[in-house]
């Protein structure tokens, strides 16, 4: 498997921080030289290692904005 190949353009905000350190962000990265999505995931301090997340584009966010705000 080949490695994974990210750049984190802008670091938009953290949503929760756990004991260990680990924080859950959104932020906007450029995964394997792509246009940069959105992203929400955990990951360590100083970003040397992440959890599984979720990418989502403008219209996505877009989207499950609406969706959080008719809550």
């Amino acid at each position: 498997m080949s490695d994974i190949k990210y750049e984190i353009v802008e670091e938009i905000g953290v949503l929760s921080e756990g004991s260990n350190g680990w924080r859950k962000e959104l932020n906007k990265i450029s995964w394997n030289d792509r246009a940069p999505k959105y992203d929400i995931r955990d990951w360590a301090p100083g970003h040397e290692k992440m959890g599984k997340g979720v990418t989502l584009t403008e219209d996505e966010l877009k989207a499950l904005y609406g969706l959080i705000d008719a809550l």
